[in-house]
């Protein structure tokens, strides 16, 4: 069964109406959600903070990627993580990974969060400068990846396929999701989002050219999940890869143009105690 969007047809006259009525309602109030959480006052907490820090294209992407790599457990204790993480790479990412070496590994002794390690974060640093230094950077990578296949789903397989080219530790495989395998990729989806969305609200970057925010998928957790079940965006059970295309397709018929801005509401929601709100 799939999502109140994708209703059998052929439908009655009135049936279509009702499903227009009850999309309207949907779409209004999570317009009124985003319009809540969609501003920098609500990130002061979450993982994009981090990346907020600075201004560079490829500190911005790399700060970005690693902080949405250690983004589960406490938002708090993710946030303390990433900053961590940037004083230690001298707050200056991107020339930190230019120049990575094995002697810079040691001041990462004792940095873990949850079960990523310093083995985890050498393999990142390695596989971020041979991705700069011979793919033309991460953009390029999922770009090269969607336009061989079919869209960005083929990109985050593609990127996971390069950013592992490298020899790896086998532990690391499962900090860089894979779609193809079913997982969500919410990590990797929510980096996306935050490299591809152009945001008036100015929490989003915006600063890929390659993709338009339609192509995104819609990163999918515990709470944006849950949130979505209650409205009927999803149906599915697992929060997997299949939930993360149903529940997309769902927010593209609210919002072809930019379907991912509802996972502000979605997961604002979840996280902030509004889940049992319901469309009036």
């Amino acid at each position: 069964m799939a999502g109140f969007l994708f209703i059998e047809y052929p439908l009655t006259y009135a049936a279509y109406l009702c499903r227009l009525l009850m999309q309207t309602r949907i779409k209004n109030f999570l317009e009124e959600k985003v319009a809540l959480y969609n501003r920098p006052d609500f990130i002061i907490d979450d993982p994009i903070c981090i990346p907020h820090r600075f201004s560079g294209k490829a500190d911005r992407e790399i700060a970005g990627f690693l902080a949405a790599t250690l983004a589960w457990g406490r938002r708090k204790n993710i946030v303390n993580s990433g900053l961590r993480l940037m004083e230690l790479m001298d707050f200056s990412p991107a020339d930190f990974v230019s120049r990575f070496s094995e002697k810079d590994l040691q001041r990462f002794d004792g940095f873990v969060h949850r079960t990523f390690c310093v083995t985890d974060l050498a393999f990142f640093l390695y596989s971020l400068k041979n991705i700069y230094q011979n793919h033309g950077g991460p953009e390029a990578v999922f770009y090269e990846g969607a336009s061989r296949g079919s869209g960005l789903k083929d990109g985050i397989c593609y990127f996971r396929k390069v950013f592992f080219e490298i020899p790896y530790p086998s532990r690391t495989l499962k900090h860089v999701s894979d779609p193809a395998a079913g997982s969500a990729a919410k990590r990797l989806n929510m980096f996306l989002r935050w490299m591809v969305r152009k945001d008036e609200g100015g929490v989003d970057f915006g600063i890929w050219d390659a993709f338009e925010p339609r192509d995104l998928y819609c990163p999918l957790d515990i709470h944006s999940g849950r949130v979505a079940r209650r409205l009927g965006l999803l149906c599915r059970k697992q929060n997997d890869w299949k939930a993360v295309e149903e529940l997309t397709a769902n927010l593209r018929g609210l919002d072809t143009n930019d379907p991912v801005r509802y996972d502000f509401a979605l997961f604002g929601m979840g996280v902030f105690g509004h889940a049992e709100e319901r469309p009036h």
